[in-house]
């Protein structure tokens, strides 16, 4: 079953040789499976049809979730066929992945709500021109009962329990919902619907995607190869990005905002996100690599990572004008050239900024800690601070000062 408005290419436009492109492709990728059959399907002469599903479950973007974006467009820059893949039936079943419990499936309306403004940012990051969007309700509300039973007699109760999610809630005795098992059947029956080459996804989409991999075998297809992306951690370096931990950078973020968060970045994150964000050539992040080894400020570097995403979200003047801000505002906040040390011990789950200001005796209280927050008088790596409920994690170091005076270079162990 092919989706009705799949584009068939029949030429590569755009000629890399082969060993860039396979070194483009893998950059930043966890597991590719069976990784040896990449090369050859790149060697294939056709543009592949590259495909990754996006349940429109809610309404804005960061850049953890462009990361599989960012993919999908190195492969359209090779010259293969992106598919932008919006599950708007599947996104009404609800996936379970890593959960421990049945998810809310959404409504229709929310669906289509969220459906929307995916389509509007996507193309912040991808070729309009050349990215074909696929709904999979196309397929599946035409489906009969039969049909889906059809689909539900290549896969059995023993290899879904093979699922951690699921065998994990099997054991504890905590229910699992039939529904729950349709849905990694119906996202990898749209692998078949689209002819899949290749399936994109994060690393907790690994059973789903290997599920395309099965159907399209039991239907005669040649199995697509899979290709899992990171999860990319937030602003702190440790924990996963998410709006609820405060350590987010939102594509919808002023211009100046996001230049200031990336710069912030520590220097190994730095690398992180120019692997799996970055559209330059891994030639010319391996080069940027190697100057630093040699002495080159990493700063420098940093600059052209936020220059880049913020081009990419607000245009070429807004990264300018931000790059510029950013420089003024550090100029005027320049450093002693002696900033006190000091050591913090913090915790698995980390430590409350109040608690940490206290402790780096740069307040007398968390009380005083928590005023002069809401007073704009404290900073952290020369950012004011505006959010309280703020946590900071072990291994990382930051500059904190409150007020004009009292500044600390503090490592939280």
């Amino acid at each position: 079953m092919t989706h009705p408005c799949a584009k068939l290419v029949t030429t590569v436009t755009n000629v890399v040789p082969i060993e860039a492109a396979l070194q483009e492709v893998q950059r930043g990728a966890v597991e590719i499976l069976p990784e040896e059959d990449l090369g050859p399907r790149l060697r294939a002469g056709r543009p592949l049809r590259v495909k990754a599903g996006f349940d429109p479950t809610a309404p804005d973007l960061h850049l953890g979730h462009t990361v599989v974006l960012t993919k999908l467009r190195q492969f359209q820059d090779l010259g293969h066929q992106v598919i932008f893949l919006i599950g708007d039936f599947t996104g009404r079943i609800g996936d379970p992945s890593g959960r421990h419990a049945t998810r809310r499936a959404l409504d229709r309306e929310e669906v289509a709500r969220n459906a929307r403004s995916y389509t509007d940012q996507i193309y912040k990051i991808l070729d309009p021109d050349r990215t074909e969007v696929a709904f999979n309700s196309t397929w599946m509300d035409k489906m009969s009962a039969a049909d889906l039973v059809r689909i539900a007699s290549h896969y059995t109760v023993a290899r879904m329990l093979e699922r951690d999610d699921f065998r994990q809630r099997s054991s504890a005795g905590h229910p699992i919902a039939i529904h729950e098992f349709l849905y990694p059947l119906v996202q990898g029956y749209d692998s078949v619907a689209l002819r899949a080459d290749v399936e994109l996804g994060g690393t907790d989409q690994r059973f789903n995607l290997l599920v395309g991999r099965h159907l399209q075998t039991a239907y005669g297809l040649e199995p697509q190869i899979i290709m899992m992306m990171p999860i990319l951690e937030g602003t702190d370096g440790v924990q996963k990005m998410s709006k609820s931990l405060g350590n987010v950078i939102g594509i919808a973020d002023p211009p100046g905002e996001m230049f200031g968060k990336l710069m912030s970045l520590s220097d190994p994150l730095m690398w992180r996100y120019l692997d799996l964000l970055s559209l330059r050539p891994a030639r010319d992040i391996d080069g940027w690599k190697r100057e630093v080894e040699s002495g080159a400020n990493p700063r420098d570097v940093k600059v052209r990572l936020a220059e880049e995403i913020v081009t990419r979200f607000h245009g070429a003047t807004a990264a300018h004008d931000a790059h510029r801000d950013f420089v003024t505002r550090f100029r005027d906040r320049a450093l002693p050239d002696q900033v006190p040390e000091r050591t913090v011990a913090g915790a698995a789950e980390g430590i409350a900024i109040a608690n940490l200001l206290k402790q780096a005796g740069l307040t007398a209280s968390t009380s005083e800690a928590l005023r002069l927050i809401a007073q704009g008088a404290v900073r952290i790596d020369q950012e004011r601070l505006s959010d309280p409920a703020l946590r900071l994690w072990p291994g990382t170091t930051h500059i904190l000062q409150v007020g004009r005076r009292r500044i600390a270079k503090v490592s939280i162990v």
